[in-house]
């Protein structure tokens, strides 16, 4: 990082900096405009909001306090109205219920909403934006600055995330200015940048719960400096020691202000309630960890919010559903951040990175090794926090999108910066190989953005020519690596145009949106939020059948993995009970009496397997199927006849097996 006394890139690249960051925010929230929110959204907009207006903090406390707060800042400005608070979804705390009413039932405008959470989100990619280039002009000069700045404004997985208000991006941005703030207060005695160091630590770990891993970072960084770093002061124990009291106090003030200074997440003067999940459910995590969050509860050192907020990720950060080119887990895989991390990311930046690579290896080559050594020093903070995040990702059993690593991305723009350097030495050499250098830089910014057009605006869908592009990645990833629910607007865009008169229309949706919004009259297949919504006991018929991705690949649903002989032999025994489920048109009322002998709540569950029994098997017959339409590459669209349903639902093993066959077409 900078010398004590850091001066300013030229005023020039300040301005075309500024200009990239506005421009990227700008793109980022234009390209969202027509889309619906996506699965987090809906909690995290509720959730800031509950926090603003009314000081409780019983919704969604595990998601960052201050991305939700900024969040939700215009949906408090306007006045949106908030759900009844008597309401027994408020008792229980539950978000996605409350949040679903928020946006669709309580009179709100929910596109105005997004628009505003989503533009106040963007400033954070915008943020991103202007850290690159400074790191890059410090290492690598202005030409270096330039060359990161174009990469990072231009990547789509930046630019999908700075769209979303959701809490990936605030944390990318603090970890990366935490970092560096660390390293500046390192090589600066100042009390003036050992506050501003402190106070971005204090607003990291109210960002998102990745903040943990900052102290870590930091030790590494101050053991780093000591080693290596010839212009890091002698460590001194006494102003040491102050200055991790700073920090430490600086992160514990944030943290009491940004829960209203009480311990308490449920405000006493509103009505009562208690968390979604219990305390000795979180708990039950165990360990250490779980150990130091109890007696911090105990002794009510931290704010009950952020204590249940933090036991609620590590509770479910055990084991998750995930999914990765046709494989399920609970445990995730060591694979899956470097499989996504080439799926999802340009050609272009893989190829940009490599370059950089290259051409220090040739430089180090020419000025020796302790000339490599210095410049590694000057990267040292980089190099720490890139590999020390992809360390702990590559163990984490969280294993449900790309956007965990997005951390990451930044130390890479930065990383370009060494094609601007080596164009200036290159134009120094001769103009020959000046405007070479400057060609093959061109060609690369082009291709990034020629990527990008491509994709746009499903920056979310973006995935690498090399698995195929977006079409394809359904194959490969699902979730918020794809499909997070923000396609329903383009749907109704789709049936508005392609669909036939009295076609009906068969929808399995993941994301917190709701269809009926948006026009969307379909038969509701199992979805991953009901929101309670009740969905009669139906025959799949023909006509088209709109499935999202990750519904189709089964991640979170009681089935997954191929279709087995067990699976089959138990829909064969349901199926038999076809005509009686649409005799009886459930869902039956709890109380109602026996019926052939079963209670209604045995009817009712008999139902939900038979439901689900049926689904698996059509998406596993869907899979190898060509779609006859993708929506943002997230929603499927199928056109399906009478006779293709009964080979698929209607029939034997055999009759499916040779329906599959047939779908997927002959052996190369």
């Amino acid at each position: 990082m900078p010398p004590s006394r850091p001066p300013l890139p030229p005023r020039w690249l300040i301005c075309t900096a500024l200009l990239f960051a506005l421009g990227h925010a700008v793109l980022a929230s234009w390209a969202m405009r027509d889309k619906s929110n996506t699965a987090d959204e809906l909690a995290h907009l509720t959730g800031g909001y509950t926090f603003n207006r009314y000081n409780d903090y019983r919704m969604h406390p595990e998601n960052g306090n201050l991305p939700q707060r900024w969040q939700a800042l215009p949906a408090v400005i306007m006045g949106a109205t908030y759900p009844d608070l008597q309401d027994p979804n408020w008792r229980e705390s539950n978000v996605w219920q409350t949040g679903h009413r928020f946006f669709f039932g309580a009179g709100n405008n929910p596109a105005r909403m997004l628009t505003g959470a989503r533009a106040m989100n963007a400033l954070f990619g915008a943020a991103v934006l202007l850290l690159v280039p400074y790191w890059a002009w410090h290492l690598f000069g202005p030409a270096g600055a330039l060359v990161a700045l174009v990469f990072g404004a231009t990547c789509p997985t930046l630019l999908a995330h700075s769209g979303l208000a959701t809490s990936d991006m605030a944390m990318a941005f603090f970890l990366l200015a935490a970092v560096s703030a660390w390293w500046w207060h390192l090589h600066d005695p100042r009390r003036r940048v050992l506050a501003l160091s402190a106070v971005t630590f204090g607003l990291a770990c109210v960002a998102k719960f990745s903040a943990v891993l900052l102290p870590p970072l930091f030790g590494l960084l101050t053991v780093a400096a000591l080693l290596v770093s010839r212009s890091a002061p002698r460590l001194r124990w006494r102003p040491f020691g102050f200055s991790l009291l700073t920090h430490g106090l600086a992160a514990f003030l944030i943290i009491w202000a940004a829960f209203g200074f009480r311990y308490s997440a449920f405000n006493p003067a509103l009505p009562a309630g208690e968390f979604n999940l219990a305390w000795d459910y979180v708990l039950s995590f165990g360990g250490l960890k779980a150990a130091v969050v109890s007696l911090c509860r105990d002794w009510r050192l931290l704010p009950e919010g952020f204590l249940y907020g933090l036991m609620f990720v590590l509770k479910h950060a055990e084991a998750r559903g995930a999914f990765l080119d046709g494989d399920y887990s609970i445990f995730g895989w060591v694979s899956f951040f470097p499989k996504a991390f080439l799926y999802k990311t340009t050609p272009a930046l893989l190829v940009a990175v490599t370059a950089a690579a290259a051409g220090l290896a040739l430089w180090a080559r020419e000025r020796g090794i302790r000339a490599l050594g210095f410049q590694l020093r000057r990267v040292l903070p980089l190099l720490v926090l890139f590999a020390t995040y992809w360390g702990i990702s590559l163990a984490s059993h969280l294993n449900i999108g790309h956007r965990h690593i997005l951390p990451t991305y930044p130390v890479l723009y930065v990383a370009t910066g060494v094609i601007g350097w080596m164009i200036v030495r290159a134009w120094r050499s001769n103009r020959a190989g000046g405007w070479l250098m400057t060609g093959l830089a061109a060609l690369l910014a082009g291709w990034q953005v020629a990527d990008l057009r491509a994709v746009h605006p499903h920056y979310l869908a973006y995935f690498s020519p090399i698995v195929g592009g977006p079409a394809q990645g359904y194959h490969h990833l699902v979730d918020s690596s794809l499909d997070w629910g923000q396609d329903l607007p383009g749907l109704k865009r789709w049936l508005e145009e392609n669909h036939r008169p009295q076609e009906r229309l068969h929808l399995s949706y993941f994301g917190t949106a709701e269809p009926d919004y948006y026009g969307i009259q379909a038969v509701r297949m199992p979805m991953i939020h009901g929101f309670r919504i009740r969905r009669p006991w139906h025959r799949l018929e023909p006509g088209l059948y709109a499935i999202s991705a990750t519904m189709l690949q089964h991640v979170y649903m009681g089935i997954r993995g191929p279709w087995t002989p067990a699976q089959e032999e138990r829909y064969q025994k349901f199926r038999a009970l076809a005509g009686v489920f649409e005799s009886l048109n459930g869902p039956l009322d709890p109380a109602a009496a026996p019926i052939n002998d079963l209670t209604a709540a045995e009817w009712n569950q008999a139902w939900d397997q038979y439901e689900q029994l049926r689904f698996a098997r059509l998406c596993h017959y869907l899979r190898v199927r060509r779609p006859e339409a993708m929506i943002g590459y997230s929603i499927l669209i199928f056109r399906l006849d009478q006779a293709e349903l009964d080979r698929v639902l209607h029939g034997s093993a055999r009759d499916l097996g040779r329906a599959i066959e047939a779908a997927a077409g002959p052996l190369p």
